[in-house]
């Protein structure tokens, strides 16, 4: 099963160094900027752990079939394996936290079914939550509750909620993993939230997690504005229950798990056994793998940019060996690296890697969703229920 967690901006397709994840929310816009979001986590189980402050920022964070650490040292074809931090495999133990007191949120349980039947995920129960949060705004019209405050906007599963759904016509045959689903999400990535369209400002729900310090408001009016959402949001949190700590135990361990950045900034958990097979590193740096994607773009002619493939070619051939041992983390690390940098030239190769690595992982719908995302990757026709 697939647990949510929390985040806010991540930086795509940016890429910072290999060092750690950093703790804050972040921000990005499609096409190379920061945009906000939650974060979904795979994973099993289903309980729940405080993230982050603000916005009911998340819960639950484990490891399980989708989600250990790595810390590898065999080679091939110049891809160290490597320990990232902390020592041994790094399987997740037990941790002994207080209950969360949170209840159901009031949402009818034929409305939760629409949602889980459409997004073929169970959603975190402060998803729910939120919703009754902005009803409380605007009873009339909840998803739009925050336009005036924040210039925000409830979409995708939002819009089952809100019975968007019922209006358009044939809606059955939609695929609701490409409702909302801008060019550069990740299939891992879900949004809830939208902001301005130019920018193409989203937020969502996303299986890894980073956090950065949000840009200090100016405005007195925008700044009484948020400060009234805010205790409103903090109140509410606290009476159901939602941690409001900034770093929790589990974002801790976490952080230990994360085998490598990925160009999304996000960074990549994936299961790593006790003789440390999982994950083997690139045998390129972020920065010369950078190049590599920036010469393929910018070759003058069709023979220069086969020229220029080469290098890509060989890291295939890489993945190809780091499968076979069982090492899918490395197909994954390369197809989402390509996928992240967003020209056109890459999406056959990450076609081939990304479906494949999340097969081999057992994340089947990140599969499914990144083939359809590929066959309709575009920069403006993210509302599937738009008329």
């Amino acid at each position: 099963m697939l647990r949510w967690v929390s985040l806010r901006r991540a930086h795509l397709p940016g890429r910072r160094s290999r060092r750690g994840l950093g703790h804050a929310r972040a921000w990005r816009r499609a096409g190379g900027g920061a945009f906000s979001l939650f974060v979904r986590a795979a994973a099993g189980g289903n309980d729940w752990w405080p993230l982050n402050r603000k916005w009911l920022a998340v819960r639950g964070l484990s490891a399980g079939p989708a989600g250990t650490a790595a810390s590898c040292c065999r080679m091939v074809g110049g891809g160290a394996k490597r320990r990232l931090r902390g020592e041994g495999p790094q399987c997740e133990k037990p941790v002994d936290m207080k209950k969360s007191k949170s209840c159901e949120a009031d949402v009818p349980g034929d409305l939760r079914k629409e949602v889980e039947s459409h997004y073929r995920l169970p959603l975190p129960e402060d998803f729910y939550h939120f919703w009754r949060f902005c009803e409380g705004l605007d009873p009339e019209q909840p998803a739009d509750s925050l336009s005036a405050s924040l210039g925000l906007r409830l979409v995708g599963p939002y819009d089952i909620l809100a019975g968007k759904h019922k209006i358009k016509k044939k809606s059955a045959s939609l695929n609701f993993n490409l409702h909302w689903r801008f060019y550069y999400d990740p299939p891992e990535f879900q949004t809830i939230i939208i902001g301005d369209s130019k920018t193409q400002f989203h937020m969502g729900y996303f299986r890894l997690f980073l956090m950065k310090k949000l840009k200090e408001v100016t405005d007195k009016k925008k700044s009484s504005l948020l400060k009234t959402i805010d205790e409103k949001l903090t109140e509410a949190a606290r009476e159901l229950g939602f941690s409001l700590e900034q770093r929790t135990v589990r974002m801790k361990q976490r952080d230990k798990k994360v085998v490598t950045k990925t160009f999304h900034g996000a960074g990549l958990v994936v299961p790593v056994d006790k003789n440390d097979v999982g994950y083997r590193e690139l045998p390129e740096t972020d920065a010369s793998l950078r190049r590599i994607c920036g010469t393929i773009v910018e070759a003058p002619s069709d023979a220069d940019r086969l020229q220029a493939f080469a290098p890509v070619q060989e890291m295939m051939t890489y993945v190809q060996f780091a499968n076979d041992e069982c090492d899918y983390g490395m197909g994954l690390e390369l197809g989402l690296d390509l996928f992240c940098h967003g020209s056109h030239y890459f999406h056959k190769v990450a076609g081939q890697l990304l479906p494949l690595a999340y097969n081999l992982l057992k994340r089947n719908l990140f599969a499914e969703i990144i083939e359809a995302h590929l066959a309709n990757r575009s920069q403006d026709d993210v509302d599937q229920l738009a008329a």
